[in-house]
């Protein structure tokens, strides 16, 4: 285990103006309705490492809002690259000091994610690697469970449900969804990693945390999904299947990845 620190409570000013817009958005305008169990997993100091189902693009922002509100803390996320290049919003990410990943090469995120856990930053991560059309929980990379054993800290489960109103892949944002949208957050029990595990097993694990917590969530939501497109195809939702989301994102990636190439030899 390698020795970590607590980091020092300095001011933060543009993540504290960032904090104060969401809390405006999400509680003040659209009126979301959180819910949060599990708060007490989060360390009051110290390093962790919290892996955060995907389904939806404002998640983020949903996971630090309602961990400011319980804990203030500040998390660290890890964001792509492709956001961090934008002018405006690259500036705030780094203001913020959110880690920008290059998709396909995440050596140098790893490093930096480390870095901060041993500094004592929470650490966000999405290991899904992208947003889920099927709602459930899609295979994980390990990178969320090596950093957290590389720095010694704890490895700790975040399902997000509801977030997918907001903002998500394959669906145009609607207000009257939005607005009042119930937003569950389910922080599971902290895992320890060890470097003497397979990142694979530890990463398998996880994905079964994830998903029993997400199950829970799902079953106690009190908007009826029922043939709804936000709902998982096996709980009778119109949302794609697990194999069918795959294979119209292997699609997707296809056709961005011809777009990047007719881009370049322009």
């Amino acid at each position: 285990m390698l020795e970590v620190t607590s980091p020092k409570r300095r001011s933060e000013p543009i993540y504290s103006l960032a904090i104060g817009v969401g809390r405006l958005f999400f509680g003040g305008i659209l009126h979301l309705r959180p819910t949060i169990s599990g708060v007490e997993s989060i360390p009051a100091s110290g390093p962790a490492v919290l892996a955060i189902t995907h389904f939806g693009y404002m998640d983020f922002a949903l996971v630090e809002w309602v961990t400011w509100l319980r804990t203030r803390r500040r998390i660290r996320f890890l964001v792509t690259r492709r956001a961090a290049d934008k002018p405006v919003v690259g500036w705030l990410l780094r203001q913020m000091r959110h880690i920008p990943v290059e998709m396909g090469a995440g050596g140098d995120a790893y490093t930096h994610a480390v870095r901060a856990l041993q500094e004592g930053e929470l650490v966000g991560v999405f290991p899904e690697a992208g947003v889920s059309a099927s709602f459930t929980v899609r295979e994980l990379k390990t990178g969320a469970a090596r950093m957290a054993a590389a720095a010694g800290v704890p490895l700790i489960p975040v399902v997000v449900w509801g977030g997918q109103f907001l903002r998500t892949k394959n669906h145009r944002a609607r207000l009257r969804e939005a607005f009042k949208a119930p937003i569950h957050v389910a922080i599971g029990i902290p895992m320890e990693v060890s470097t003497s595990e397979k990142p694979a097993a530890k990463t398998a694990v996880l994905r079964s945390e994830l998903q029993a917590l997400l199950d829970e969530a799902q079953a106690n939501y009190p908007r009826s999904g029922e043939g709804q497109w936000w709902q998982p195809a096996h709980l009778g939702g119109s949302a794609p299947s697990p194999a069918e989301a795959a294979v119209a994102e292997a699609e997707r990636q296809r056709r961005k990845s011809a777009e990047r190439g007719r881009t370049t030899s322009a």
